[in-house]
């Protein structure tokens, strides 16, 4: 949704203090006219998306390898759910493959995307926190590095917060990914932010990166990205939630509700798809993984707030924004708050509310954005 008007926003934003100091109601996103951000980005988004894949043992089971490169970019969905509406209607499994980098010599190893890399697997861990979770698996065979991608049907996203509660574990040669991603003929003109955990770096590192991280003649750029340490003494194996806001100003980074990366230089500015993937092409960024190893993305739940420019997709008229709700002040993970209805009517009731705004530090950072 575009920056409103200084002076509705600041209504918008003030008369979330009503609600303070008592519950939040929880309501369907479909009754939300838009949703309100909390951290050091707050912004306004239209949309709202939640994949929870915490309980789904109907749908679990863990495919055997393909051996065979082009069977594998073709095989059906690995259960029912990927075929379903529910995913069908966002998200699209990718089947491409790298030959022509690896033609031209930019890739060592033929890497081929499958949907057979990308299934629900019943948790097994110690005191498990879900009973199943997503799987992206990228795993090095014989003649090609097998490896899972998800895109977005919408291809007009523009502004976003995605957020994950997953984990990265597996050999090293592997990356796994969050990110948004608008292509370009020119290398340059790329419009990309990332979120990647390399299987090569050290267990608490994570990057984070306005694409492209290098120039014409590749060299680095240090602008665009920033080298993060996981905070709380956890590294990528550890579930955590991990966060990215694409907003008009930048892109910010946060783990487990700690702002950890800020960049504004090349935060992109076009339409966007967004995207999720688990890979390896043999690549000096990725590092080359000894045959037979695996690396793995697990993912908990996948949650958006966002705006579009599709029209299909966009699900209400520009500048209406009566009730205005929040996932970030929620105790039931996918399903928002009401933090206020009917904000135009309480202009009057905004007087005196300043030194509130001051003790509460995200709604005074949403009031300056908004008021600039």
């Amino acid at each position: 949704m575009p920056a409103s008007k200084s002076s509705q926003a600041v209504v918008l934003t003030i008369s979330t203090l009503v609600a303070v100091g008592k519950a939040f109601e929880e309501i369907s996103s479909d009754r939300c006219d838009c949703f309100l951000t909390n951290g050091s980005t707050a912004s306004y988004f239209a949309g709202h998306k939640f994949f929870d894949f915490r309980s789904l043992p109907q749908y679990a089971y863990v495919p055997a390898h393909i051996e065979d490169a082009y069977e594998s970019s073709y095989v059906s969905p690995t259960s029912e759910y990927f075929t379903s509406e529910e995913w069908t209607s966002t998200w699209r499994i990718q089947g491409w493959n790298n030959s022509r980098t690896v033609d031209a010599g930019v890739a060592s190893v033929l890497m081929v995307h499958s949907p057979n890399n990308v299934y629900v697997e019943t948790n097994q861990d110690d005191d498990p926190a879900s009973e199943t979770f997503m799987t992206l698996r990228t795993i090095r065979l014989r003649d090609y590095q097998s490896s899972a991608e998800f895109e977005s049907v919408d291809q007009g996203y523009q502004f976003v917060s995605m957020r994950m509660l997953a984990r990265t574990i597996g050999a090293p040669g592997a990356i796994t990914a969050m990110f948004t991603y608008r292509g370009a003929e020119e290398f340059s003109q790329i419009q990309e932010s990332d979120l990647e955990f390399r299987t090569i770096d050290p267990l608490n590192t994570v990057q984070c990166t306005n694409q492209p991280a290098v120039d014409g003649e590749g060299s680095k750029v240090d602008e665009a990205t920033r080298n993060v340490t996981i905070p709380g003494r956890l590294t990528h194996r550890d579930w955590a939630v991990y966060r990215m806001d694409w907003t008009p100003a930048d892109t910010t980074w946060y783990i487990n509700g700690q702002n950890v990366a800020s960049i504004a230089f090349q935060s992109p500015r076009d339409p966007n798809i967004l995207m999720f993937n688990s890979w390896s092409d043999g690549g000096s960024w990725t590092g080359n993984m000894t045959v037979g190893n695996e690396a793995y993305l697990h993912v908990q739940w996948i949650e958006l707030v966002y705006n579009t420019t599709t029209p299909e997709y966009s699900k209400r008229e520009e500048g209406q924004c009566y009730n205005v709700c929040s996932i970030d002040e929620t105790e039931t993970m996918g399903t928002p708050v009401l933090l206020q209805g009917g904000a135009l009517s309480l202009l009057d009731r905004t007087r005196g509310f300043g030194s509130l705004v001051s003790r509460i530090p995200w709604l005074a950072m949403a009031v300056m954005i908004c008021s600039t």
